[in-house]
């Protein structure tokens, strides 16, 4: 028996903008399902009356949680434009080498202007 890596082998693959979205993708899902928790939380208090919500609006204004709720704007709006992506995949269209990068990375960018735009980080 040979003494050769498996392929694709981690110490020797590049790893291509495919694999990296698609890696990203899931890390989004797993994001928008853990930043789903905070949302329940946050109904709950609201439901449960004005000094339970000041409370939960008080830890939302905490930079920790800021950062929290716009890394899960980003999430949501790559996961649904690469989503989107991915459909257009379904239908046959967009798998030229070309197509598939330049998709990639609209998607990134898009991501990246549309949680800017909500945030008004722009």
């Amino acid at each position: 028996m040979a003494d050769r890596p498996l392929s694709p082998h981690l110490q020797i693959y590049r790893p291509q903008i495919t694999s990296v979205l698609s890696i990203l993708h899931r890390l989004t899902g797993l994001l928008l399902a853990l930043g789903m928790v905070f949302l329940v939380l946050w109904l709950a208090a609201a439901a449960a009356g004005p000094k339970s919500f000041a409370a939960i609006q008080a830890c939302a204004a905490s930079w920790p949680a800021q950062t929290l709720l716009i890394s899960v704007t980003l999430a949501l709006f790559y996961h649904l434009l690469n989503g989107i992506r991915h459909l257009l995949w379904d239908a046959g269209r967009g798998f030229e080498h070309r197509a598939v990068t330049l998709g990639g990375w609209a998607v990134v960018a898009a991501s990246l202007l549309a949680t800017a735009a909500v945030w008004g980080l722009s």
